[in-house]
């Protein structure tokens, strides 16, 4: 795995061990930021369930000014700051070790993101609890990204407040970009 694009084009990163995380593989991570690319410079990027952090690392690569990362696995965090040191990006991250919810009803609503990455693990339902309580951290604009199983139902995202902009599918999962209605 590695930077695709930007200041940190062709590093490796490093993921973490075993078959807890699902990194995005390179070609997806390229389809999904070209679709990106008119979004991510200067933009807060908020990287949910981050795992090695590779989507806001990609995203500050490419000229966000600023991602924040959140995740509760003990390993995950180890890697994703070693990432953020090896890519020399650390002075524009920030790093929550929790779980997703509480970092969320903890956030300061001061510094409301522009775009919203999350890969929650599969079959757990989170993405709806998760939407739910990030219904009021956005503003009007901000796009939110949820990388699912490609069986995943998102009909319920219009009794959140949102809109369901785009589905885009590859082999085993899919991108579904929101947007407040």
């Amino acid at each position: 795995m590695r930077v695709i694009a930007g200041s940190a084009r062709r590093l490796k990163l490093s993921t973490p061990r075993g078959l807890k995380t699902r990194p995005t593989q390179d070609r997806v991570k390229e389809t999904l930021f070209n679709m990106l690319q008119n979004d991510v410079d200067g933009a807060y990027f908020l990287d949910l369930f981050a795992g090695s952090g590779q989507m806001g690392i990609e995203a500050l690569s490419r000229g966000a000014r600023a991602a924040c990362f959140v995740d509760q696995s003990r390993e995950a965090l180890i890697c994703i700051r070693e990432n953020l040191v090896r890519c020399r990006l650390e002075k524009r991250a920030r790093v929550i070790a929790s779980d997703v919810l509480s970092a969320l009803a903890l956030w300061d609503r001061r510094n409301l993101p522009d775009i919203v990455f999350m890969d929650p693990p599969y079959g757990q339902d989170l993405e709806e609890n998760v939407l739910r309580e990030l219904r009021n951290l956005l503003d009007i604009n901000a796009i939110i990204i949820i990388e699912a199983s490609l069986n995943s139902d998102f009909s319920y995202a219009t009794s959140l407040g949102y809109q369901i902009d785009r589905i885009k599918r590859y082999k085993t999962n899919q991108h579904v970009f929101l947007s407040l209605e």
